[in-house]
């Protein structure tokens, strides 16, 4: 498979020309985009980080065209031309709890475009076909066996102390709007995870910007 990001001739890095940049987020009538200012703020950044053409002013007027009359799960993209394209459909059923397995499938944390959300998902998108019947989420690990992320959320814990922890992106993850928001707030600090504090953990959730945290059951 070919990899969208990886040095090329001049030691830069290079994209895949397919590849664009996703934000998903909530729409609420009356209430409007759940973390609106996060998500542009991550989509500017990965912009110039990445090599992407990037018009804040076409971008807010396409967030500002959403509209509806029941909350919407919107899906935008950006590609390396700078167009970008707004997604939108009904709000999926909420996850009362969450239950996921760890997935077999191991993430390189030496992979610097992990904490960018784009299209090249295909570790992701395998390890949501594995999933059993009835499972939520697949949680996967780096190289070193730390924990990570699920295919599209983010991981917490709250240790037997009381510390709300979430694994740094030095592991290799996405640096998710949500995560951010409660980083922000001080309500989660950075840590290193291993599955042994999955299994000491006073509780564990799943949270992204879609859904906001749902508490989860590790199914062993």
């Amino acid at each position: 498979m070919e990899k969208p990001f990886c040095p090329d001739a001049t030691g830069h890095s290079a994209l895949d020309p397919t590849c664009r940049l996703i934000e998903t987020f909530r729409y609420v009538p009356g209430q409007g985009i759940a973390r609106r200012g996060l998500h542009i703020a991550r989509l500017a950044t990965s912009a110039e980080v990445l090599g992407f053409a990037f018009d804040k002013a076409a971008l807010i007027a396409e967030l500002d065209a959403i509209t509806g009359d029941a909350p919407l799960r919107c899906r935008l993209t950006l590609a390396q031309d700078g167009t970008v394209e707004v997604t939108t459909a009904p709000m999926p059923d909420p996850w009362r709890i969450a239950r996921f397995v760890i997935s077999d499938i191991r993430l390189p944390s030496h992979d610097p475009l992990l904490r960018y959300k784009t299209t090249r998902r295909d570790l992701y998108d395998q390890a949501r076909a594995a999933l059993p019947d009835g499972i939520h989420e697949a949680v996967m690990l780096n190289e070193r066996g730390e924990v990570c992320e699920g295919t599209i959320t983010n991981i917490s814990i709250t240790t037997p102390d009381g510390d709300r922890l979430t694994p740094p992106l030095s592991s290799g993850l996405l640096a998710g709007v949500y995560r951010q928001s409660r980083l922000n707030k001080g309500l989660l600090r950075e840590a290193v995870l291993t599955l042994s504090d999955l299994e000491a953990a006073r509780s564990i959730n799943l949270i992204n910007s879609l859904r906001g945290s749902t508490q989860a059951v590790w199914q062993r």
